[in-house]
C-alpha cells in the first residue's frame, strides 16, 4: 500500500521559514522510474493547487507566488520530499498535501494540469502563517 504522510506544518510568523515533509512508503519498486511527486495547497473555499513539484528527470516546477521562496529537496535514499519555505506570508496559509502519481510527465505539467486518478494524496498538514 502507498503511504504519503506530511509533517512539519504548524504556526509560523510572516516573514519566517518553516520545513515539510513527505516521507513515501510502499512505493513499488517496478515503476519507481516513472512519477510525478509533489505539493499542493488549499485554502477555504478554494481549489487545491500546486505549489511545487519534481519529476524523475529531476526537473523542478513552481507556482509563480512561491517561486524564489520555496526549495523542493528529494532525498531518495530515505524516500522524503521536502519544501523549505522561507519568508513566508500570509497568502501562504493553508492546507498543504504531498501527492504521487505514478503516471511520468514533467513536473511543469502541474502547473497547468491536477495530477490524475492513480495519484495518491497524503493527508495534508495545516501552515498558518501570522502577520
Amino acid at each position: 500500500e502507498v503511504r504519503l504522510v506530511e509533517s512539519g506544518g504548524g504556526s509560523v510568523q510572516g516573514g519566517g521559514s518553516l520545513r515539510l515533509s513527505c516521507e513515501v512508503s510502499g512505493y513499488p519498486s517496478t515503476i519507481k522510474r516513472n512519477y510525478r511527486v509533489g505539493w499542493f495547497r488549499q485554502r477555504p473555499g478554494e481549489v487545491r493547487g500546486v505549489v511545487a513539484a519534481v519529476d524523475n528527470l529531476g526537473n523542478t516546477a513552481y507556482a509563480r507566488s512561491v517561486k524564489d521562496r520555496f526549495i523542493l529537496s528529494v532525498d531518495f535514499t530515505k524516500s522524503v520530499l521536502t519544501i523549505h519555505m522561507h519568508n513566508v506570508t500570509s497568502e501562504d496559509s493553508g492546507m498543504y498535501y504531498c501527492a504521487l502519481d505514478p503516471v511520468g510527465g514533467f513536473a511543469r505539467e502541474w502547473l497547468i494540469i491536477r495530477p490524475g486518478p492513480d495519484a495518491y494524496w497524503g493527508q495534508g498538514t495545516q501552515v498558518s502563517v501570522s502577520s
